[in-house]
């Protein structure tokens, strides 16, 4: 199968700063507990570095490692985000996928300590692949343990919530993965209003087969 990632470039590392930047700007995000991931050529792919603030960041400061086996950074690079493993995993487990998307929205942090998933409350959770969003169980942050969740969660899935702690997006772009991580945040503040107020009235199975087919038509592979 051809490679159809892109090379490094100092343009993709910019590009990542900027999303990092974005997810702030947008309350998508705090400080720099989110992180952002990128599949380049070679089998390789660009990482936000550990503990560095997004302003400070540099294109420079963006490590590049393999997506398989542990992190080696060269030339100086700072140390990879401490949830390079989930990551790398994701990578991995999904060939299609390129790009991951960390982040710690408030509406999503809220339903992920309550050990709530999302279910078929609104057509939009057909944008994460399947009938729910599903919730990955609980394990320390920069663990092989949660890596393993969170694989097993996105299995088939775009997106899912993380228990007491945020939420993953995937993407066939960067753009994508965080369109996905806003509509989700969106989908997580509906759902904790609409419980609110009443019990939601979910969609059933067939409605959310008839969604999920829908946007196969949405422009979802289009940059």
């Amino acid at each position: 199968m051809t490679d159809i990632a892109p090379e490094d470039s100092n343009t993709l590392r910019q590009s990542i700063i900027d999303a990092c930047l974005e997810m702030n700007r947008n309350g998508i995000n705090q400080g720099t507990s989110g992180n952002i991931s990128l599949r380049i050529a070679g089998g390789e792919m660009l990482i936000t570095p550990s503990g560095i603030p997004y302003e400070a960041m540099t294109p420079e400061m963006i490590v590049r490692m393999s997506v398989v086996g542990s992190p080696d950074p060269q030339d100086g690079q700072p140390a990879p985000s401490s949830e390079w493993q989930f990551h790398q995993a994701l990578l991995s487990a999904k060939p299609e996928a390129m790009a991951v998307v960390h982040a710690h929205p408030v509406n999503c942090c809220a339903l992920a300590v309550n050990h709530m998933p999302i279910p078929a409350c609104h057509y939009m959770v057909a944008a994460f692949g399947g009938h729910d969003v599903p919730l990955a169980d609980y394990a320390l942050f920069g663990s092989s343990e949660l890596s393993n969740h969170v694989v097993a969660a996105m299995a088939n899935r775009e997106g899912c919530l993380m228990a007491n702690h945020g939420a993953i997006c995937t993407g066939d772009t960067l753009a994508r993965a965080m369109w996905r991580m806003a509509e989700l945040e969106h989908l997580a503040a509906t759902y904790i209003r609409a419980r609110s107020i009443g019990t939601p009235r979910l969609l059933s199975h067939a409605q959310i087969d008839e969604a999920l087919a829908a946007f196969t038509s949405y422009g979802l592979k289009q940059d």
